[in-house]
């Protein structure tokens, strides 16, 4: 199915994480969302991947979200390889978005950086005619108007700020859904800095502060690598028509 907005996550949860609370707003606004997990969490020191889907798909219905899907991308080992460009190209052209979300390019996790630059990747090809997958008729490409750059463990100055403040609990409720990775209560789970309770605490200070930044209770952030183009200098909706002032 077409789909309004189509973000991208490493593993089950980042999409949580990092775009959980404007994810939620998209959907109560009714445009459909859809969610793509790269790859099964394999290597979580915490959770099967199959107890991970579940909890994906758990999460996904909190938020709203129209599908989730998964590409099955090896875990640790996201690199720049036609195979998994062309997995990702496909998803876009099937369900053609009109904005696609993808992890912030510099983030500590090897695997997030990595998935940043093939997804470029894959959404610039996705709009190239001559650019065959396989099985789809030829010239069937698709361009989103942009991609949109979302923080999973860091942050840097933003392009733009969403305000989450009335959804923020959808986040946390989604984010709750993934209970094998902040809960070590399974005999062979470990402590992880997940399981800290100030790894929360940390994303929801860092929506916290750039809410307050933005004079709003909560706001996710997104980084656009090209200009932002406005109509005006006016700030928002309510600025005055041109004309004489009162």
């Amino acid at each position: 199915m077409a789909v309004d907005l189509l973000v991208f996550g490493p593993h089950p949860d980042d999409i949580e994480f990092g775009l959980g609370a404007t994810v939620a707003r998209h959907t109560a606004a009714g445009h459909a969302v859809g969610l793509c997990d790269l790859t099964r969490a394999e290597l979580s020191s915490n959770g099967s991947p199959e107890q991970r889907e579940k909890e994906a798909h758990a999460a996904a219905a909190v938020l709203g979200a129209a599908w989730r899907e998964n590409l099955g991308w090896p875990d640790g080992g996201i690199t720049r390889t036609p195979e998994l460009i062309r997995s990702a190209v496909d998803l876009i052209r099937r369900h053609r978005p009109r904005a696609v979300a993808v992890p912030y390019w510099d983030d500590r996790h090897p695997d997030h950086r990595a998935a940043s630059e093939v997804l470029r990747r894959a959404v610039f090809r996705s709009g190239l005619r001559r650019f065959a997958v396989d099985g789809a008729p030829d010239g069937d490409a698709w361009k989103p108007e942009w991609i949109c750059y979302y923080f999973i463990n860091d942050s840097a100055p933003v392009s733009f700020a969403v305000d989450v403040s009335a959804h923020y609990q959808r986040k946390r409720d989604a984010l709750g859904c993934h209970r094998s990775q902040f809960v070590a209560s399974e005999p062979a789970s470990v402590e992880t800095r997940l399981t800290s309770p100030r790894f929360l605490q940390m994303i929801e200070s860092r929506d916290a502060h750039l809410g307050a930044l933005t004079g709003v209770e909560f706001a996710e952030g997104i980084v656009l690598k090209e200009p932002l183009l406005r109509e005006t200098l006016f700030r928002g909706a309510g600025a005055l028509p041109p004309g004489p002032r009162p």
